[in-house]
């Protein structure tokens, strides 16, 4: 069993060790790391029930200060000041005495008392902040809500749209779109020319000076263009590596290459110049033509000046679909390398009064069941009685959406990856038990090259003892306590770190993360923040026990961005990571992108 769970344990140290990494930067905030109040007193003695002291003298624990040493008592005492709760957030509550282990077992975690510390000033802000929130009732709790508001919210509702910007109307789309997602406009075409545009943006590269994509343009002109006179839907998409591709009009000159798109037509047929309905009632002679017989050939155009319009673009499997007050009108399908998930913003600009715009159907969780190439970017199984020659680890956060999509599109579509001789999972959370010779850390804005990573293993022939990557020998703690890896002379009292490897990509063999994973379950591993020089202390320590260590420097292995031949490349974005993958398949070369 043990041989089935190190991989497992190994992810477990590493997201405690970048949730510690973070605590340091919430106990910096000044809105939180204020001193506690603390009027009651623990019974240790009974684990789920407490007791308030008879005294109404309170005890005022600053814990910003790093260097005092508290009772564990003491500090968990601060957790059950008296407040307005429920039954089931009190019971809630109680799971706190869990953290008792954990004080108790310093000597085995010295992180502890400075985990739980932070641990206690995060759960009274939060309580704090719920009980404002129910003093205030739900009238007055808008600015809190929207400040806790997700990351990766399933709608976003912009009910006040009429205010436009010099450049027209933004609602930025922060975890991109997906299959079934929507975007609904409702507005009065107007002014001089009533033409107006709704544009799908990519998300941009931070250090392009091209404009971001356009994964579509939805441009209305009511009063024709340059090749008619009569209104016309021009649907079109541009990048600065395509320009701008080949129009779609609608309705259309060539109206027998009418395409589907969804199995849904890429022009309705009834689109086209909106004629006076009562003449053509009376133009056509009543005996040859009856109602019903005008009524199927009347053409029209679905927006109109002065008239409301409610215009939904939802994301199909194959496309792009339009609907205008509940009817189809268009299609458009996606072009290459222009997905929905790459959408990060919705822009309307031109002659239209906007009452309101509702983005819905956003991805919150990895659900790909309206997929339609599922079978290509959804993960392998994971073989959980065969060892895989190399497990690679992508940490990620739950926003990252755009980032997992563009890794799934890109490297992680190698022949190894795809026929199960190497697994990848993203750690969002925990994952499943493995066996693997090799174990690799990356994260999800890093380019691998899966490939060039298993030559390099099958040359280097060490099965043992090995720590691959970009090596660091001669690196000293940041002594900046404003720095986000401030480490504090208590943390590493000495003046350098031992050998370690960047985070962007290291792998370390079967027998060290086996090590790893047992001293944790023993209770004798240092814990340390940072979790690659966290690697290198441990394996430090394992070279002082007499474990023969091979220490592999690849330069390769760019930790601040990219560089040609690379073998990892950090700090991608998605467009960077798919331009990079084409590049790999057009050339064979590891070429970067801007």
């Amino acid at each position: 069993m043990v041989l089935k769970n190190w991989v497992a344990g190994l992810v477990l140290l590493f997201l405690l060790l970048s949730f510690h990494l973070r605590l340091r930067v919430v106990l910096k905030n000044p809105l939180i790391g204020r001193p506690l109040q603390i009027p009651v007193s623990v019974d240790s003695s009974v684990h789920l029930s407490w007791s308030y002291p008879r005294s109404s003298a309170s005890v005022s624990i600053d814990l910003r200060n790093d260097t005092q040493i508290l009772p564990d008592d003491m500090l968990l005492s601060s957790l059950f000041s008296p407040r307005n709760l429920s039954s089931s957030e009190t019971q809630c509550l109680q799971t706190w005495y869990y953290l008792d282990s954990l004080l108790n077992s310093s000597q085995a975690l010295p992180n502890a008392i400075e985990a739980s510390r932070g641990a206690v000033v995060a759960w009274q802000s939060l309580m704090d902040s719920v009980e404002e929130e129910k003093s205030n009732g739900s009238g007055n709790g808008t600015a809190k809500l929207k400040e806790k508001e997700k990351l990766c919210p399933y709608s976003i509702r912009r009910m006040n749209a009429s205010e436009f910007v010099d450049d027209g109307f933004k609602l930025v789309i922060p975890c991109g779109l997906t299959h079934g997602s929507s975007i609904t406009t409702i507005g009065t075409p107007s002014g001089l020319l009533g033409n107006f545009q709704i544009e799908l943006i990519g998300a941009g590269l931070p250090s392009e000076l091209d404009p971001p994509p356009i994964i579509l343009r939805y441009n209305v002109r009511l009063h024709g263009d340059e090749m008619t006179e009569d209104p016309v839907i021009v649907q079109n998409s541009w990048s600065a590596a395509t320009d701008w591709g080949k129009e779609e009009r609608c309705p259309s000159e060539d109206v027998q290459n009418n395409l589907r798109v969804d199995d849904l037509e890429q022009c309705l047929d009834m689109i086209g110049k909106d004629k006076d309905y009562k003449s053509n009632l009376y133009n056509f002679p009543r005996r040859s033509m009856g109602l019903m017989d005008v009524v199927e050939q009347r053409k029209y155009f679905p927006f109109r000046q002065g008239n409301l319009a409610i215009a939904t673009i939802r994301m199909g499997l194959e496309g792009i679909q339009m609907t205008v007050d509940g009817k189809h009108i268009t299609s458009f399908a996606y072009r290459e390398s222009m997905e929905p998930w790459l959408v990060s913003e919705v822009r309307i600009t031109g002659d239209i009064k906007l009452i309101s715009v509702l983005s819905s159907g956003l991805p919150t969780l990895e659900d790909f069941k309206h997929v339609k190439d599922l079978d290509i970017i959804k993960s392998q199984p994971i073989p959980l009685h065969k060892p895989v020659k190399l497990f690679i680890g992508v940490f990620s956060t739950a926003n990252n959406f755009r980032h997992r999509m563009a890794i799934r599109r890109t490297w992680k579509q190698y022949e190894a990856i795809r026929s199960g001789s190497v697994a990848v999972q993203f750690f969002v959370g925990l994952t499943n038990i493995i066996s693997a010779k090799y174990v690799m850390k990356t994260d999800d804005d890093s380019f691998v090259r899966v490939d060039e990573l298993l030559t390099e293993l099958e040359e280097e022939k060490a099965t043992r003892g090995l720590l691959y990557g970009r090596i660091n020998n001669d690196s000293q703690p940041h002594r900046n306590e404003d720095s986000k890896w401030y480490i504090s002379p208590e943390e590493w009292p000495e003046e350098n770190y031992p050998t370690w490897a960047h985070g962007p990509g290291y792998i370390v063999s079967c027998d060290i993360a086996k090590a790893v994973y047992k001293q944790y379950r023993e209770g004798h591993l240092k814990m340390f923040k940072l979790e690659d020089v966290a690697m290198g202390i441990w394996i430090e320590d394992m070279k002082k026990g007499g474990m023969s260590i091979a220490y592999v420097d690849d330069r390769r292995i760019d930790s601040d961005g990219c560089a040609n031949g690379y073998v990892v490349a950090h700090y991608q974005q998605p467009r960077q990571m798919l331009c990079l993958w084409q590049k790999l398949q057009e050339t064979n070369q590891a070429i970067c992108c801007s």
